[in-house]
């Protein structure tokens, strides 16, 4: 048997909208726990330093996101690169 950590927890109650949590229930499989899940989410975001998210970013951020990758092709990199690099 697993051993588990034991950890200290706080009930919470957070109001949303009921077709949000459908939605995430739907997301779930049948053995993950909801509260586990949303923990998850929070301590990433923690991590994260509270960054925003991609539908959150502005297209230059984007942009100059993708052009750090290692995955992209020089010529996107640098046509990106010449795209921010000139005034907005």
């Amino acid at each position: 048997m697993k051993r588990r950590t034991k950890q200290r927890t706080a009930p919470i109650h957070v109001t949303i909208p009921v077709r949000l949590l459908d939605d995430f229930d739907e997301t779930l499989r049948f053995n993950q726990s909801r509260s586990a899940k949303i923990t998850q989410l929070i301590e990433k975001y923690l991590e994260s330093g509270g960054s925003q998210s991609i539908s959150e970013a502005s297209t230059r951020q984007l942009m100059a996101a993708l052009s750090s990758r290692e995955d992209l092709e020089p010529w996107f990199s640098r046509v990106l690169l010449e795209i921010l690099t000139k005034s907005p």
